[in-house]
């Protein structure tokens, strides 16, 4: 049977909330020695395990949402959805992710290997723990069917700049989010911005909880101290092609692991991160059957399926044709959801997928 190639995409904060408790309950059979690794980091550390967290009893902010339990959380659920994607009926072809979901895309693809990719993603998600430099909000981008509105766009362009000439904060474009434009700076700023963005849909703009001021200059110190802390041996060239947060191609013989070190701790945290780009490359780069978008959660669905539109692929032009396509047969499949997730893993491997149904996502 001829396998189908997809892109692999790795989520990034905010995708593990209360409905993704017990993550690991359909994974524990068959990858529990990777949890238990992780498990054993963490309790080495002092912090808690990822066991603990995924198994409590209720989700609560104030332990699940700070980046020094939410990072890895999200790391060891996407790694887990990545290592059980059937080999025999999927070729990966390249990787990309979104904002944590660059670390997690370089430990898919190789660059890390399993104990690397923990110490980079432990080390950047507690980089917070002393208290969250800046902040993000989120403003949509799109009409109702989720065209792009070029003047809603430039309307926030407008407001950046008015807030950052009238010397109240600093504010800017952190995440190119498909139909969404995610805007990170510090408190005073944010507070500005607020009052000048028209209110949208009564929810926007919406502040993010527990979410620094990532891919901004206001992470500049962040970046330094890491640079500090993580070593280049850690990094190598990938195993598989990755799409970083530019729209660039990091190919397995060709990629340089001190360049890869420098972008990671470097200008990813300090500027714009691109998903759109990303997932537009992916497209017409490797021009796959399908984008597979790894749990835990499937809150990155909307925006790829924005950035589907804006590219008109494969004759979706609107939000109804993305459902109708997802209905009849899905472009994209989310290991969030237990319907798709089904289809991506090997029976073989987790038994009757019906009788997982309880613990799946």
């Amino acid at each position: 049977m001829k396998k189908e190639r997809i892109v692999v995409i790795c989520p990034g904060r905010g995708s593990y909330t209360r409905e993704e408790l017990n993550y690991f309950g359909k994974y524990r059979v068959k990858f529990g020695g990777f949890i238990d690794r992780i498990d054993g980091w963490r309790r080495g550390g002092g912090e808690p395990t990822v066991s603990e967290l995924d198994g409590a009893n209720q989700f609560q902010i104030s332990v699940h949402t700070p980046g020094e339990n939410a990072s890895i959380l999200i790391h060891a659920c996407a790694m887990v959805d990545m290592m059980a994607i059937d080999p025999d009926r999927y070729e990966i072809v390249a990787v990309t992710g979104n904002s944590l979901g660059w670390y997690l895309a370089l430990a898919a693809a190789g660059a890390l290997d399993e104990h690397g990719a923990f110490t980079v993603v432990n080390t950047m998600g507690s980089m917070m723990r002393a208290g969250v430099v800046g902040g993000q909000l989120i403003y949509p981008v799109v009409d109702q069917n989720w065209i792009f509105d070029a003047e809603k766009a430039a309307m926030i362009e407008r407001c950046l700049k008015d807030v950052n000439d009238s010397g109240d904060g600093k504010v800017y474009s952190s995440i190119y989010l498909g139909g969404y434009r995610v805007i990170g700076g510090d408190e005073a700023g944010l507070r500005s911005l607020m009052r000048m963005l028209p209110v949208v849909d009564e929810r926007y703009p919406f502040k993010l909880i527990n979410h620094a001021a990532f891919h901004t200059p206001v992470l500049a110190p962040v970046s330094q101290k890491a640079f500090g802390i993580l070593d280049s041996d850690l990094f190598h060239a990938p195993k598989i092609p990755m799409i970083d947060g530019r729209g660039k191609v990091w190919q397995p013989y060709s990629a340089d692991s001190e360049e890869l070190r420098q972008y990671t701790l470097g200008h990813q945290v300090t500027v714009a991160y691109d998903f759109t780009a990303a997932i537009t490359v992916a497209l017409k780069e490797f021009a796959p059957d399908r984008l597979v978008l790894l749990g835990p959660g499937a809150t990155l669905g909307g925006s790829i399926g924005q950035i589907l539109i804006q590219n008109q692929w494969q004759g979706i032009s609107c939000k109804a044709d993305f459902a109708a396509r997802q209905e009849k047969d899905p472009f994209l499949l989310s290991m969030g959801r237990l319907d798709q997730w089904n289809r991506l893993v090997p029976k073989d491997t987790f038994g009757n997928t019906k009788d997982v149904a309880t613990s799946a996502p």
